[in-house]
């Protein structure tokens, strides 16, 4: 038959005295490198087999200086640890500055919404829409513009597969040249107006030049 024994609460309990005084004392010296014994090997690989570095001294539950434990005494920050190598590859920094405006809509919805009032556009001269709404048309008016005054089949068939009117991409690199021919740039004018009723939306008038 088994007796259980009452241990006192306060001799079982951890104290932070107790726990330092059983790990082993601060030492600063270099570390020493050792190896493991065991069997024999070949001299080829006895060659290639590192030595191990033993790790630095602790006091209570942290270390000292963690660089003392690489071997380096005079080091007072982790900046030497850090080769910089120039092997040619690239660093690409964050999309700061690269925004795209969403127009509260989805990709495709988005892209539909652009596409559509860019025919519009070009099909009217003028039309009335969002200050955002203008904003984000206008780099695509550009744009088609600029691929007609290319005018080679290829531009005419990314026009075609931007713009959902054929006659409008056919009538736009007819006569851009004649309109647009002595002008590098700046194709739209964006006219502010007053907000819409209903929800005060800021509109405004977007027009070619």
């Amino acid at each position: 038959m088994a007796t259980a024994s009452v241990c006192n609460a306060v001799e079982a309990r951890w104290s932070m005295a107790s726990l330092r005084s059983a790990l082993p004392s601060v030492s600063t010296s270099t570390p020493t490198s050792i190896r493991f014994s065991g069997a024999k090997s070949s001299p080829s690989l006895s060659s290639l087999r590192k030595p191990l570095l033993l790790e630095g001294s602790f006091t209570g539950l942290c270390p000292v200086n963690p660089l003392l434990s690489l071997g380096l005494s005079g080091s007072t920050s982790f900046e030497h640890n850090f080769t910089i190598i120039d092997n040619g590859s690239r660093i690409f920094a964050m999309r700061h500055g690269r925004k795209v405006p969403k127009l509260n809509r989805p990709p495709d919805q988005r892209r539909a919404l652009l596409r559509g009032l860019t025919t519009q556009l070009l099909k009217h001269g003028r039309i009335k829409t969002t200050r955002a709404r203008a904003s984000a048309v206008r780099k695509y008016i550009d744009k088609m513009i600029t691929l007609a005054k290319d005018g080679s089949l290829h531009k005419r068939r990314q026009a075609l597969g931007f713009i959902y009117e054929k006659q409008i991409v056919h009538a736009l690199f007819a006569e851009v040249q004649d309109r647009y021919g002595e002008r590098n740039g700046g194709y739209t004018r964006i006219i502010r107006t007053l907000p819409r009723r209903g929800d005060n939306a800021p509109m405004a008038y977007i027009e070619l030049v």
